[in-house]
C-alpha cells in the first residue's frame, strides 16, 4: 500500500519515496517482500502519489491503481484486483524484514488449519513498545488485557481473524512523522 501523500511528515516528497538511510521506504518494503515467501509483489498506488506510481513502475513492480479515497477504500479495490489470500503491508515500514512477512504467513496458515484454509492475521506490537521507542502511536486496541497497536503488516484471507503479537522493535517503527523518520534512520542497517 503506497498511495499516501505523507502530509504528517511534511516536506515535498511523497511518503513512500521518503528515504531511510538513502533508500525510498517503498523500495525497502518491496525488498523485504521479495526476500520472503510472497510470490508476487503488487504496489497499490493512488492519484495522490503520482511520483510513487512512476517509481514503482520503473522498479518493475506490478501496479494496482486505486481512486485514492482512503486506505480502507484503496485496500478494498486492491483486494478486488488481486484476490485473497494476500499479504498487505504499508509502505511506511522501512525496517520490515522478510522474517516478519514469513512469520505472519506461518501464523495465518497455522490458525487457518482448524478451518481448512488460511486465517486473516493482524500483526501488532505492544503500544508501550512504540511509546518506549518514541514512535508515534495512532491506533490501538485491547487484546487479551494489553493495549496493542497494528503495525501495517497483515494477511487478508478468510473469515477467521487472529492477532500476531510481536515484540520486535523493527516492525514497531511506522514512519508517519519527522520524529519517526529520525528513529528509523538511527535503526536501519
Amino acid at each position: 500500500m503506497c498511495g499516501g501523500q505523507g502530509t504528517r511528515l511534511g516536506g515535498e516528497t511523497e511518503k513512500p519515496l521518503v528515504r531511510v538511510c538513502g533508500v525510498p521506504m517503498v523500495d525497502r518494503v518491496a525488498t523485504a517482500l521479495r526476500q520472503s515467501r510472497v510470490e508476487t509483489v503488487h504496489a497499490v498506488v493512488s492519484p495522490d502519489a503520482p511520483e510513487t506510481a512512476q517509481h514503482v513502475r520503473e522498479k518493475r513492480l506490478s501496479v494496482v491503481e486505486t481512486a485514492g479515497e482512503g486506505y480502507v477504500s484503496d485496500l478494498t479495490d486492491a483486494l478486488e484486483a488481486v484476490g485473497k489470500p494476500v499479504v498487505t503491508v504499508a509502505a511506511d515500514l522501512p525496517l520490515l524484514a522478510a522474517e516478519h512477512v514469513d512469520s505472519a504467513i506461518e501464523t495465518a496458515n497455522a490458525a487457518g488449519q482448524q478451518m481448512d484454509g488460511i486465517a486473516s492475521v493482524t500483526v501488532c506490537v505492544p503500544a508501550n513498545l512504540k511509546r518506549r521507542l518514541g514512535v508515534s502511536v495512532d491506533t490501538t486496541f485491547e487484546h487479551e488485557g494489553e493495549e496493542i497497536a497494528p503495525t501495517g503488516l497483515n494477511v487478508v484471507a478468510g473469515a477467521t481473524d487472529t492477532v500476531q503479537l510481536t515484540y520486535d522493535d523493527r516492525i514497531a517503527v511506522n514512519v508517519n512523522r519527522p520524529t519517526d523518520l529520525e528513529l528509523a534512520e538511527e535503526r536501519c542497517d
